[in-house]
Parts: structure tokens; C-alpha cells; sequence
């Protein structure tokens, strides 16, 4: 009865697949790589990432992370990853080189790879960090006390308004968090300025139900672009002043972890 080999070492007392055994396989053949030299694309700013046509991830670090390095490996079909070490070197801050250590199984053993590779960073500006530059808006939320509260001393009130409208930031939506760009004080309160009106209704509805308030929508013709009316919208927010928040219930949290 013939028996397999391995057509490079020789070997007859270990698995072959197509004539080769896994230390050979091994060998010859890529377990993990890094094509070319990759590119990441990140807003100096807030620290998004470019990711196709979109930006991801505001508020993330302006340094690499594994998030960033990892889905620049390409691992063979027949490999599983387990483990990756990184190392960074040099001093140039737009070329970055790294140096991974991966832990990879490969029909049925354990190796490390160890890939030395470069990394280029552009930095560009996000479109959120520069609309907020150019004070760019859609909507705005007038944060205002309710009709039926004593007047205050427009600093006392703001402070009041504020502390309020931060309680409940929490809730809020990364999308309604990442389009609040500005706010203005005012006599009467607060203007908060955003750059996406549905993550302003959002915000306000959220503040409508949580601080218990009233809230009247109201837009203005802005102007015309591909020949459509372009509307900034109004939201007038009024709430009790020092009136607290009312607290999801648990079947409204349990709703949200659904």
C-alpha cells in the first residue's frame, strides 16, 4: 500500500494536503500579510476615520489603534487568527512603522508570524468638525424656561437651564451628540446650534420627555440648492426650571437594549 508523503521534506508520519505537509505549507506560503502600504485617513480635529465615502468613530484617539491596524492583515483561508502584538518604531509622524506579531492556527498548530510593515496617515478634515468651523447649521434648539416659572437673573437661569439639559445628555444619541455643534447664551436661556435636524428632533423630543417640558417646531426658508427649498428648523424647548429629569422606566431601558 503506498503511502503519502510530503513532496519537499519527505515526511510520511504527518499529514499532507495536495502533497505538502503543514511545516512545509507553512513555509511556502503566506500565513499573514500586509499589502502594499496601507492608508488611514483621520480628522486631526475629533479624530474621526475615513472609511470609504463616511467618517467614523468621532471622539476616537488621533493614534493608531489595533481597531485600525488589525483589518489592514490579510490572513490565509486556512489560518485563524488568535493573537496580534504591535510594535512601533520610528519618528516620523505620517509614516508609521509597525511591526505585528501574530499568533495564527494553521491546520491544526500554532505559529507566529511576525510582519514588519508601514502605515501612511493623511489628515483631513471631517465634514461635522468642518461645518462647526464655518458655524454651519440646520437646526437649532431654544432652550427656554417654562412660561409659568419666576423670572431669574439670566445667569442663574442659564446655569439652571444647563445643568439640566446635561443631566440628560446621557441619553441622548451618539448621532444627536456628534450634530451638536455650538450653543449661545442668551437672555432667556440657551441657543443650541446643530448640524442635522433629525438628531435635533430627536434631542428635543428626548428633552421634551425627560425634563417634562413643551416643545413647538417652527421652520424658516434658508435657500434654494438643486433646486429645492433648503428649511433650518426651530425647536423651542421650554422646561420647568430646577424641575429635574424623569428617569427611563425599565421596560424603556430593556426596550433599548432590545
Amino acid at each position: 500500500m503506498s503511502q503519502e508523503f510530503c513532496v519537499v521534506c519527505g515526511r510520511s508520519d504527518v499529514p499532507v494536503v495536495e502533497g505538502v505537509c503543514a511545516d512545509c505549507a507553512a513555509k511556502r506560503t503566506a500565513l499573514v500579510r500586509v499589502e502594499g502600504r496601507p492608508v488611514v485617513v483621520l480628522c486631526p480635529t475629533c479624530g474621526a476615520r475615513k472609511v470609504g465615502q463616511s467618517w467614523e468613530r468621532q471622539g476616537a484617539s488621533t493614534l493608531l489603534t489595533p481597531e485600525d491596524l488589525t483589518p489592514l492583515l490579510v490572513i490565509h483561508p486556512e489560518a485563524g487568527l488568535r493573537k496580534v502584538r504591535w510594535t512601533e518604531g520610528g519618528l516620523n509622524p505620517l509614516i508609521r512603522q509597525l511591526e505585528a506579531s501574530v499568533d495564527v492556527v494553521f491546520r491544526g498548530a500554532q505559529r507566529t508570524e511576525t510582519i514588519p510593515f508601514e502605515v501612511k496617515i493623511e489628515h483631513r478634515t471631517c465634514l461635522d468638525c468642518s461645518r462647526r468651523s464655518g458655524h454651519f447649521f440646520t437646526a437649532v434648539i431654544q432652550l427656554r424656561a417654562s412660561l409659568d416659572d419666576p423670572r431669574e437673573k439670566s445667569p442663574a437661569l442659564r446655569a439652571r437651564l444647563e445643568e439640566q439639559f446635561d443631566s440628560m445628555m446621557g441619553e441622548a444619541s451618539k448621532s444627536a451628540k456628534a450634530a451638536l455643534s455650538w450653543k449661545e447664551e442668551k437672555p432667556e436661556g440657551w441657543d443650541l446650534y446643530l448640524t442635522d435636524t433629525l438628531a435635533a428632533r430627536s434631542l428635543a423630543r428626548l428633552g421634551k420627555v425627560r425634563l417634562r417640558g413643551t416643545l413647538k417646531e417652527s421652520a424658516t426658508l434658508w435657500g434654494r440648492k438643486g433646486g429645492q427649498d433648503i428649511y433650518r428648523v426651530t425647536f423651542c424647548l421650554r422646561v420647568p426650571v430646577g424641575g429635574g429629569v424623569v428617569r427611563p422606566s425599565a421596560a424603556e431601558r430593556l426596550e433599548r437594549q432590545a
